[in-house]
């Protein structure tokens, strides 16, 4: 994979709109997500000799992981390395598709107002909101990625959280019905 440019262009073209919207979350505009996702596909095809299939009923989910924490980490370096500060961009149609089994209007619809509000956040709430509650990561490993402690990592997230939380319109049942 590492020098066959044709299976290269095929995997970029494939999980190019998957990186966009994962680099989309963290990077300010369009044009800079384009560029770290751009960035993450260098490094994933210098490394892709390091890419372990443990289980070959799963490839494409571990694949699909294994670019997501190169796309963050990457969407993250260039935020730093570029010094952003918050823009407006828009982000194409086509590249919020979700390909996988939840791809009902509802859902996208829930989705791109749920990142709407998030990028209303600031820079260093929605890095950490992302990471910790989309992403996953604990605040032991946010603290390492961003060089902060794990204090400010719960307080950003709790600042973020309640942040939020002013937007949302849940029924009796806690299920959010909308954002204002």
């Amino acid at each position: 994979m590492e020098n066959d440019a044709k299976c290269q262009k095929m995997l970029y073209e494939k999980y190019l709109p998957y990186a966009l919207r994962i680099s989309y979350r963290y990077v300010h505009s369009f044009e800079n997500a384009a560029h770290a996702a751009n960035d993450a596909f260098v490094k994933i095809f210098k490394n892709f000799k390091k890419f372990e299939i443990r289980d070959y009923d799963h490839v494409e989910s571990m694949l699909l992981g294994w670019i997501r924490r190169i796309v963050i980490n990457a969407s993250i370096d260039y935020m730093g390395r570029e010094n952003l500060i918050s823009t407006n961009g828009t982000i194409h149609h086509e590249n919020w598709e979700h390909k996988g089994t939840n791809n009902e209007g509802e859902n996208q619809l829930v989705y791109k107002e749920l990142i709407a509000l998030i990028r209303k956040l600031s820079p260093a709430y929605k890095v950490v909101f992302n990471l910790y509650v989309i992403d996953g990561y604990t605040h032991q490993e946010i603290a390492n990625m961003l060089g902060i402690s794990v204090g400010t990592s719960k307080s950003n997230l709790s600042k973020a959280r309640a942040f939020l939380q002013k937007y949302l319109v849940k029924d009796d049942k806690g299920n959010i019905l909308c954002f204002t």
